[in-house]
């Protein structure tokens, strides 16, 4: 019966987005592009693509027990799901930021083959789509080059397409003097802070969750990128725990802290002696669950059973309110960066 309720729930918030009308050009305008969102697009259902796709991580049963800390309010959706789609860029547009990181594993991937269905939506909300190029096996210099490549001529036409490439484990490569031939067109950034690991690119994104609350070498990262004409996009993260999806982890745990420690790591970035003035901020995530770092809403009255954790608190709010906390919280801080900027 509960898991009956949960659907019903969820098929009446979707449809009740099928009148909602496009996105208008003045709308879009305020949505921030020095803002990235990570965005996940990697789960799936029996009933969506025929088989579970990452809620089962970690030997979970889904829809109710799934292999993450925190449960969606949508449950456990399927990423091609339209409904599911127009509901989170509604969700990302109320936080302000204009542009969402698509996680992206290789030509022909699973996530490759729903690029254009995010990408329709996100048009829609006038969002744009960047690109996370994940570590698929085999990845080299010159296979992220052809990908490049591939994505401007598979997607470069889409209104939503944005040619900033973040490129994952950037350090698993030491030769990246293949970009050259495509670094000159696009922004194409390494994920570290080291300095001397970043030549060919046009800038870096740190992407750890737990970094932020320290912001380990933030600020030399921040003067050498401004020095050189280089983007610096420090990543931001509400909290990271992944005990449910990776048991017996040693990864530490950073606490939400009802919401202080999301607010610490902005300060950080923010702040010119810590942060080192960003071009963009980067945020891990808006819904990468196994690692509990997401601001998409989560349920506040999840099963009971698995012990899932809540909003309930952030920012001293509770009920169905709270289960939004992080996205209007993100909307604070884009306001604030923009206000500083």
């Amino acid at each position: 019966m509960i898991a009956k309720r949960r659907n019903l729930a969820l098929v009446l918030i979707l449809a009740a987005l099928a009148w909602l009308p496009q996105v208008t050009p003045a709308t879009a305008a305020k949505l921030s592009r020095n803002v990235h969102l990570f965005y996940y697009p990697w789960y799936d259902t029996p009933a969506g693509g025929g088989e579970w796709r990452h809620w089962q991580q970690g030997d979970h049963t889904p829809p109710e027990d799934v292999g993450a800390d925190l449960y969606p309010a949508l449950g456990a959706y399927d990423s091609g799901d339209s409904r599911v789609l127009a509901q989170h860029m509604k969700w990302i547009g109320r936080t302000g930021a204009g542009v969402i990181v698509y996680s992206w594993w290789g030509q022909g991937s699973y996530e490759d083959g729903l690029a254009r269905r995010v990408m329709d939506a996100a048009a829609k909300r006038g969002i744009k789509v960047a690109w996370h190029l994940e570590p698929y096996e085999g990845r080299t210099a010159a296979s992220t080059v052809e990908d490049i490549r591939y994505l401007h001529q598979r997607y470069g036409s889409h209104p939503a397409f944005d040619n900033v490439f973040y490129v994952f484990w950037s350090l698993q490569v030491a030769d990246w003097s293949a970009l050259e031939a495509v670094n000159k067109d696009n922004v194409i950034l390494a994920q570290t802070t080291d300095t001397t690991k970043i030549e060919h690119f046009n800038g870096m994104y740190t992407y750890d969750g737990i970094a932020g609350a320290t912001a380990p070498g933030w600020k030399q990262a921040g003067e050498y990128a401004k020095a050189h004409g280089l983007i610096w996009a420090p990543s931001v993260a509400p909290g990271y725990i992944d005990d449910r999806a990776v048991p017996g982890n040693t990864t530490p745990t950073v606490a939400r802290a009802d919401g202080a420690a999301y607010d610490r790591q902005w300060s950080n970035a923010l702040d010119p002696a810590i942060g080192g003035s960003p071009t963009w901020v980067s945020v891990t995530s808006f819904n990468e669950w196994h690692e509990g770092s997401v601001i998409e809403p989560a349920d506040g009255t999840p099963p009971s059973g698995p012990g899932y954790q809540t909003f309930q608190g952030a920012y001293g709010k509770q009920g169905k309110t709270a289960e939004t906390a992080y996205l209007d919280r993100t909307r604070y801080w884009v306001e604030k960066f923009e206000s500083v900027r």
